[in-house]
């Protein structure tokens, strides 16, 4: 629940955008702007100010294919430690999960950082592979421990991604029409605003960066409406007590000395160019693509999706999660059925956890 001062400064919010008179429809794309909006009751308060706000790829988890996941399984069945965050461990594929090859036999660990599966591969002899996962925010860090120097026997099976052509992709797919974006604010903590100016420039799209407390929400679709009816698309600030226009120099320059742009598909989407992160070859011998690629040519056909999950939907914005039939019925967190349901920052996931009292 709101505090008594951030609720009277929430009605006040609303109260300047009705009298805006608008109906509008935007999208954020951040697993904690979603959980902040279900967990806060911000649909149903923006709702009655004309406000429609969906969530777009911004769980790093879910946008993760099917195909990387079944990489990283085979890696475990054919005699290789993996090591990945909890909720990767129970991504589903049609050829299982992570925690199924685990259950198996397979050496596969869950970590909290890449510094635990360095300190792991460091206390053996066996090859050890980090997959790595996350946008801009936690690309940094996967970073340092290669600056560093990591053990013969570690590597790296990246699975990053990269937030603007995303962005980039939906607007040039048409499918939905969205008026706005609220841009995450941890992102922009590392990159800064420009990566989101030429969205505003080709598209015209208002963009605002907001911080994930309730009110930076409200007050993001504040602007973003401001925006509209002043006939602007600029890319404004809400976050600024953490986002500086020029972001993180050194973290950037840390991602561009290690990391390289390339093309790959994300979950629900089709290949988009450069948005996602590989290493540079002066690190390929840290690349588990390239050390264990005789292994990854095993890797079987996978299924997209499940039969009847819709995640590429939800995550292109055109459902919400209760709008997909297999919703709290046949996928619940204790049976997931995609991967919006495992992750934590995961719209279906968010919406069970917050809404399941509904009786869907």
């Amino acid at each position: 629940m709101f505090k008594y001062r951030d609720e009277a400064t929430a009605r006040k919010i609303l109260d300047r955008i009705r009298e805006l008179d608008v109906k509008y429809t935007f999208m954020h794309v951040c697993g904690t702007h979603q959980d902040s909006i279900v967990r806060f009751g911000l649909e149903q308060m923006l709702a009655t100010a004309g406000i429609e706000i969906r969530q777009g790829p911004g769980c790093p988890v879910c946008v993760t294919t099917s195909n990387e996941i079944a990489d990283v399984i085979t890696l475990a069945r054919n005699g290789v430690t993996v090591c990945a965050f909890g909720d990767v461990m129970r991504v589903p594929t049609t050829i299982g999960t992570l925690n199924d090859a685990k259950d198996d036999g397979a050496d596969v660990r869950i970590v909290y950082s890449i510094e635990n599966a360095v300190k792991m591969a460091s206390e053996q002899t066996k090859d050890l592979v980090f997959v790595s996962v996350g946008f801009e925010t936690t690309e940094p860090s996967t970073c340092v421990p290669l600056q560093r120097g990591v053990p013969k026997n570690f590597s790296i099976y990246s699975c990053h991604r990269i937030c603007p052509p995303v962005l980039d992709t939906i607007f040039d797919m048409g499918e939905t029409k969205i008026q706005g974006v609220i841009d995450p604010g941890h992102v922009a903590v590392i990159t800064g605003l420009e990566i989101f100016k030429p969205l505003a420039k080709k598209y015209g799209v208002p963009q605002v960066v907001a911080g994930f407390e309730p009110l930076d929400i409200l007050m993001a679709s504040y602007m973003l409406c401001k925006q509209i009816k002043e006939g602007r698309c600029d890319v404004e600030n809400e976050y600024t007590r953490l986002v500086r226009p020029n972001g993180n120099p050194k973290a950037r320059k840390l991602m561009d000395g290690t990391f390289t742009a390339v093309d790959r598909a994300w979950r629900g989407f089709p290949i988009i160019k450069e948005s996602a992160l590989s290493l540079k070859d002066k690190y390929s011998e840290c690349d588990a693509t390239k050390i264990h690629e005789d292994i990854l040519e095993k890797t079987p056909y996978v299924d997209s999706e499940a039969k009847g999950c819709k995640c590429g939907e939800v995550l292109r914005g055109l459902i919400r999660s209760e709008e997909c039939p297999m919703f709290a019925k046949v996928c619940k967190p204790t049976n997931p059925m995609g991967p919006c349901m495992v992750s934590s920052e995961g719209n279906c996931n968010i919406s069970y956890r917050f809404r399941r009292i509904e009786k869907i």
